[in-house]
């Protein structure tokens, strides 16, 4: 299943991670876990034995089988606020809360949490380079449970294994890279973040004051740096490794 060198070894390290985790959550209170190494993908977590984590290390309330509905995620609140919220939050009495005043949260709370048994849990987000979004939840079906307390002292902790578990899932299973990122030019950024925004080679070339034929070659090298092919490509690729900032865009659009 996984051919890269040093997997297993690395898979061994996520199985412990992974036990890490499920003490935590029952030394805290919040003995339910569930974790995605990736939310973007269907498949869950398996350690060197190929089987699901859900299954030998974690469970869930009423024995919910969650990771076999490749679906799930796409319903499941939790992970559809680690979308919009990089920090780590927490649930109680039907709100997502985090350490402070959050619109993303607050937007996903409006729309009505199904909460699957759960009376309160504390989530863990992990953002990886490439775009990888990786997520811890424990849980407890106890709707009084302190959790606002317990967030409070804990969540930096949390928020650190998190990021160790999915960080050493993706190096196992070969999802992030293991090189050194590519270094672009001033030039080729200034190129990309333009197409980006929508502009065509020659708007860009009016923008940036050089011929539109050079605006081709900054792209198609910045294109071979990236590993990758056409312009779509590059400038997905270049945003994952953090070269287009979003915050940028709109100020280059019209």
């Amino acid at each position: 299943m996984f051919a890269r060198a040093g997997s297993s070894v690395r898979l061994e390290e996520v199985a412990a991670l992974a036990r890490e985790i499920d003490a935590v959550g029952r030394s805290m209170g919040l003995p339910y876990v569930a974790v995605s190494a990736d939310i973007g993908s269907p498949k869950p977590p398996c350690g060197p034995d190929g089987r699901p984590l859900a299954e030998t290390v974690f469970r869930w309330i009423n024995d919910l089988r969650y990771w076999e509905d490749r679906g799930f995620a796409l319903r499941a609140p939790f992970i559809h606020a680690c979308r919009a919220c990089s920090e780590p939050f927490y649930f109680t009495r039907g709100r997502l809360w985090s350490w402070r005043a959050n619109p993303a949260l607050e937007a996903v709370s409006a729309e009505g949490i199904e909460t699957f048994g759960v009376g309160a849990a504390i989530v863990a987000p992990a953002y990886l380079p490439g775009g990888v979004i990786g997520a811890v939840v424990w849980a407890t079906p106890d709707a009084e449970f302190d959790v606002a307390n317990l967030f409070e002292a804990r969540a930096a902790e949390l928020h650190a294994v998190a990021l160790r578990f999915a960080g050493v899932y993706a190096e196992a299973t070969g999802v992030v890279a293991s090189e050194a990122p590519a270094h672009l030019t001033r030039r080729e950024i200034q190129c990309l973040k333009w197409a980006a925004a929508g502009k065509t080679d020659a708007e860009i070339g009016k923008i940036v004051a050089i011929s539109t034929p050079t605006v081709r070659f900054h792209i198609t090298n910045a294109s071979r740096k990236l590993g990758v092919a056409g312009r779509s490509q590059a400038i997905h690729r270049a945003a994952t490794l953090g070269y287009i900032g979003s915050a940028d865009l709109p100020a280059l659009r019209p």
